[in-house]
């Protein structure tokens, strides 16, 4: 049957004859017969006690399922973070390299430190004309592993000197090896 509308309430088309008991009473009486077409109010929606219930639920699964997941998803998150935290720390010691070419002809370094369970706790970024430290990060060493090259050291011209190896950080499932292009200065951050 098709529905029809008026405004907000949907009305369900019927035809056919409708008898109407004019008695209240139920007894019968001179029941009225009508043709035609007759609107039918047809109600559609969820009660409150219903949606309660869907949320309940909801909520009871969610409560199950979180903890089963683990941790490893964060984890994850941590591993990439710190590799990229570290990778931005390089870059960031080349920039600095490279605009300070006129009044420092040493250069600029980020110095892994420290060491926990699971390698570097840290980095620092240090100038090498004044050994001083201009920027400190940490690395959560308890869940992100950090092992490899202690320190990338960069010329005035942006290009790399020292060792020529790399970094690698995991964790949660997920490996990024952190290295740099010796000749050029490019900083590369690559899951594996």
């Amino acid at each position: 049957m098709p529905l029809l509308s008026n405004g907000d309430t949907i009305y369900e088309e019927k035809t056919g004859p409708l008898l109407i008991d004019n008695e209240k009473d139920g007894s019968g009486g001179h029941p009225f017969v009508l043709t035609g077409t007759v609107m039918a109010v047809s109600k559609k929606g969820v009660t409150l006690a219903e949606l309660i219930i869907v949320v309940a639920i909801i909520g009871v699964m969610t409560f199950i399922a979180v903890p089963r997941m683990g941790y490893s998803l964060v984890n994850t998150g941590k591993t990439q973070t710190t590799a990229y935290k570290i990778a931005s720390a390089i870059r960031y010691a080349r920039s600095l390299a490279i605009s300070d070419a006129a009044t420092n002809t040493q250069g600029y370094m980020v110095n892994m430190t420290g060491s926990g369970p699971l390698g570097y706790t840290g980095y620092e970024v240090v100038n090498l004309s004044t050994s001083g430290v201009i920027e400190t990060g940490s690395v959560d060493a308890n869940i992100v592993s950090c092992a490899g090259a202690d320190d990338f050291a960069f010329r005035p011209l942006g290009n790399r000197f020292g060792d020529t190896d790399s970094l690698t950080v995991s964790g949660g499932e997920k490996t990024y090896i952190v290295s740099v292009v010796s000749a050029t200065g490019m900083v590369k951050c690559e899951k594996q």
